[in-house]
């Protein structure tokens, strides 16, 4: 009698999405010790944007080249080795001494994280069906989200019962054992992994995207950036990441101090929007798979995305004329609701039109988009210095989504990147 079998493609979305979980809380560390890390340091806000800033930089800076690398030599020992430099760096962050090295080693860090991604749309790409790319994206990218909310009141505890330095070691330790396990099971292609079932294999084989010979070949950047899709794509992901990058740099230090709050309160209601993010990769995910079977490939990609981008434009606005903590979360909530639901079109896009190169494509796109985070790391800081107020950023966030979009309406995931 056969045992039950679990398909093995799902293994490796549980993989991504622990994945996921362990890059943003190892991003986001920083903002919840960032009291502790001020006052150790003696550093401003200022110079405190430079570093939240400074991580995106670099992050954004190495998105191609580690999307090509991932095209070329595969997730399994790309993601192995990625996980492994950025646990080194997270373990190092601890070690800072003053601004310039904590710049250092946030740069290193920014870089050595910046093949997850491209790495796992390259997974996706291989591992997963047409019809379940959606979901796949939906549920790998809800890991960071979760991570995060989870993780936000959970290390404020961490902080304070060992401190900011010992907090980044523990959180460095994590990544190696992923490491691990993903180098010894995972397998690039699904008809090299010994546990699948002939079954899984052909299903995958013959329902995931399709490629011709001369789509196998490896991408050239001049040929990404003549495509008009490319650059549309890159724009509207810039104006997604203004608005999440908030959540992960300045949302915890600002509803702390403008409402008064603990650092485990402020790490609670912080954590809310996170959760919210969650459920909208989710809910875009499904409807983007819904969609897709309903024969609409071109509208199962931007009707999620614009639903997503009126949202966090309508929810940003909304949030700043809030008094109490309570409802402004509320608004940021539906605001991150919003942004998070533009993430499974987006990287469904980036595979779609990439097909074989799906790693350059989405790690171009999120180069673009992670200059956003690199902007809206600093634009806080900097616009409330100017301004008195923080209240020009939340409208510019709201523009840049009206902005994406009408760009949203010009994408389209069934040309070719040589093609559009």
């Amino acid at each position: 009698m056969r045992s039950y079998y679990f398909p093995r493609r799902y293994f490796m979305i549980f993989g991504t999405f622990l994945l996921a979980m362990i890059v943003l809380v190892d991003r986001a560390c920083i903002s919840v010790a960032k009291e502790s890390i001020v006052k150790d340091l003696g550093l401003t806000n200022t110079q405190m944007g430079w570093v939240f800033s400074i991580f995106a930089l670099s992050y954004a800076l190495a998105q191609t080249p580690s999307g090509m690398l991932a095209d070329r030599f595969g997730p399994r020992k790309i993601l192995t080795v990625v996980v492994s430099l950025w646990s080194i760096l997270t373990t190092l962050t601890g070690a800072a001494w003053n601004f310039i090295s904590l710049l250092i080693v946030r740069f290193l860090f920014g870089a050595g994280e910046a093949g997850a991604f491209p790495g796992m749309a390259k997974a996706v790409f291989s591992w997963i069906p047409m019809s379940e790319r959606g979901i796949a994206n939906g549920i790998n990218f809800s890991g960071g989200r979760i991570g995060v909310a989870v993780a936000l009141p959970l290390v404020a505890l961490l902080v304070d019962a060992v401190g900011w330095r010992m907090s980044f070691v523990v959180l460095g330790l994590i990544g190696f054992v992923w490491a691990f396990i993903w180098y010894f099971w995972f397998k690039d292609e699904p008809s090299d992994h010994k546990g699948i079932s002939v079954e899984e294999k052909n299903f995958i084989l013959t329902e995931r995207q399709q490629i011709s010979p001369e789509e196998s070949r490896f991408l050239e950047i001049r040929t990404m950036f003549k495509s008009r899709n490319m650059w549309r794509i890159m724009i509207q992901y810039f104006c997604s990441n203004f608005t999440f990058f908030f959540t992960l740099t300045w949302l915890f230090p600002h509803i702390k101090e403008r409402y008064m709050l603990d650092s485990v309160e402020a790490g609670f209601y912080a954590s809310i929007p996170l959760l919210a993010g969650a459920m909208g990769n989710w809910v875009s995910g499904w409807l983007v798979d819904y969609i897709y079977k309903k024969k609409h490939w071109n509208l199962s990609r931007k009707i999620p995305a614009i639903i997503g981008f009126s949202l966090s434009a309508l929810g940003l606005v909304l949030s700043i004329y809030m008094d109490n903590v309570l409802p402004a979360i509320i608004f940021l909530s539906i605001a991150i609701f919003g942004a998070d639901m533009t993430l499974s079109p987006s990287w469904a896009v980036c595979v779609d039109i990439g097909k074989n190169n799906a790693g350059s494509v989405s790690g171009t796109m999120n180069m673009a988009g992670n200059l956003g985070s690199f902007i809206t790391a600093l634009a806080f800081p900097y616009i409330n210095v100017w301004a008195g107020s923080v209240t020009p950023f939340f409208y510019t966030g709201a523009a840049l989504n009206i902005i994406a979009i009408i760009l949203w309406t010009f994408i389209r995931s069934d040309r070719a990147i040589e093609e559009y």
